[in-house]
């Protein structure tokens, strides 16, 4: 038992003084001057804020890809998150190909085991046929899974067309399962790496003239169509444009249920980075979709203060140099990804709230409570009150560290934050009741995590259905 004395709590809908009583894996109580219970650890959070443990949306632990494995698994890529302020995340269970989503999401599970910090799972839809639309059913009845993963990207690998998205965006309608999708034409991109091949252009600097923004923004539009079509709701991505910035807003601006995903990373570094002169600092930010040009950093930070962007994520997947090699004669063939989960909340405090682009509440609303919502685990996680999961962050406001690979804890040998002085930082954090990390000594375990089932069928499916109903349509 813990009683977290004297902190300012912050959650996205208030602000005010006052003390947490956890018990057990939960919070027990929130509020002024609570009496400390016998046998019970004070831990003093003078001058800090109390805040929802992050959540992290969008991860890939040791995920197979481009001929490599991610080098953080479960229990590192966790460890790490938790020194930064997250508590959660949501990773992606890829099947092989043609394969069975179910043991596919058993085979995450197994790897999950030594999770530090708590994880739930999104399933990736690479193809359709009966087996698949029987298996999401399985999936969202009795594995708590809400949410289903298409790429539009990586064309002959996990690209998926249209019909499938039809498909898979139907069912999961059915199902009350929402629809995430990697917003990218999968065909303009293979043309264009063809052809700067086909030029002699095998760099890095290629990748984002591979990439360009008007491919994700066709995409983003494309998917938006589909699913406001069937009546939908969508979760795209990774958002990384204006061009994908303004189609969501035109879809939300008309009523339609769209929410946006962006990455610590899109939001601070401009794709110069593609610029420099040693092959491997170069490679190491190919990521898709790739950095771009400062401008669209501007509607980035736009969307989220606006509230037409609603989650910040890092795509979290680490390759380490002798793996980046793979692609020194051809860009098309360095495996795409780059880590962030620990410091995403540092960044986002840093470069907004420390820069007046987000209040503390909006801060939290966009690193964990807003995900919590649209994934269908709020109150559960995401909210500091009673009954909530014990997942907080004590938060330094003021103190300051310098971001680097020499002192990271992700298992990955650079950090594309490299040198960057940010102020915020996590003192203490709590997950799942237990003190995870308090002053920079990691006191979690292999195993602390827990799986997190996440039911189907919220709010803003009721909505949906009552908007179907009143109109007397089907979609």
């Amino acid at each position: 038992m813990y009683l977290i004395r004297g902190g300012t709590v912050v959650t996205a809908d208030d602000t005010r003084r006052c003390d947490v009583l956890i018990d057990g894996s939960r919070i027990a109580s929130v509020g002024p001057d609570l009496e400390v219970p016998m046998g019970c650890t004070v831990v003093d959070a003078d001058g800090l804020m109390v805040m929802p443990g992050g959540i992290d949306p969008h991860t890939h632990m040791e995920m197979p890809f481009m001929g490599a494995t991610a080098s953080d698994d479960f229990e590192t890529g966790t460890r790490a998150g938790l020194v930064g302020g997250t508590t959660t995340i949501i990773d992606f269970v890829i099947p092989t190909a043609g394969g069975s989503l179910v043991e596919a999401w058993r085979d995450w599970r197994a790897k999950a085991g030594k999770a530090t910090a708590d994880y739930s799972f999104h399933v990736a839809v690479t193809h359709w046929d009966e087996r698949v639309h029987d298996e999401m059913g399985v999936l969202t009845r009795e594995h708590g899974v809400n949410s289903f993963k298409h790429f539009m990207a990586y064309k002959g690998a996990l690209m998926v067309d249209d019909g499938v998205l039809l498909r898979s965006v139907k069912r999961a309608l059915e199902l009350g399962a929402l629809c995430n999708v990697h917003a990218e034409n999968g065909d303009a991109v293979a043309y264009l790496q063809a052809d700067l091949l086909a030029r002699g252009i095998t760099g890095p600097e290629a990748h984002p003239m591979s990439r360009p923004p008007e491919v994700e923004g066709e995409a983003a539009g494309r998917a938006i169509a589909i699913a406001g079509l069937l009546g939908a709701p969508i979760y795209i991505v990774h958002v990384s444009t204006k061009d994908a910035t303004d189609a969501i807003a035109r879809a939300r601006s008309a009523g339609q249920r769209v929410y946006g995903e962006v990455l610590a990373q899109h939001l601070v570094i401009d794709d110069s980075v593609y610029q420099n002169p040693d092959w491997l600092g170069a490679a190491q930010h190919v990521m898709s979709p790739p950095f771009r040009p400062k401008s669209h950093q501007t509607a980035l930070w736009a969307g989220l203060a606006s509230g037409q962007l609603q989650t910040t994520a890092t795509d979290h997947c680490c390759f380490c140099a002798p793996q980046k090699e793979a692609g020194r004669n051809d860009f098309t063939k360095i495996p795409n990804g780059t880590p962030g989960i620990e410091d995403r909340m540092s960044v986002l405090w840093h470069h907004g709230v420390g820069k007046g682009r987000l209040t503390p509440q909006e801060f939290v609303a966009v690193t964990s409570a807003n995900t919590a919502k649209i994934f269908n685990i709020y109150p559960r996680k995401g909210s500091i009150a009673p009954g909530a999961d014990a997942d907080i962050v004590l938060w330094d406001p003021v103190a300051e560290r310098t971001i680097s690979a020499a002192t990271h804890h992700q298992r990955v040998d650079y950090n594309v934050f490299e040198g960057m002085r940010v102020s915020g930082v996590a003192r203490s954090v709590f997950s799942g009741g237990r003190l995870a990390v308090h002053e920079g000594d990691i006191r979690a375990k292999r195993g602390d995590g827990a799986y997190v089932e996440r039911p189907c069928f919220s709010d803003t499916f009721d909505a949906l259905a009552r908007r179907r109903a009143s109109s007397g349509t089907t979609a």
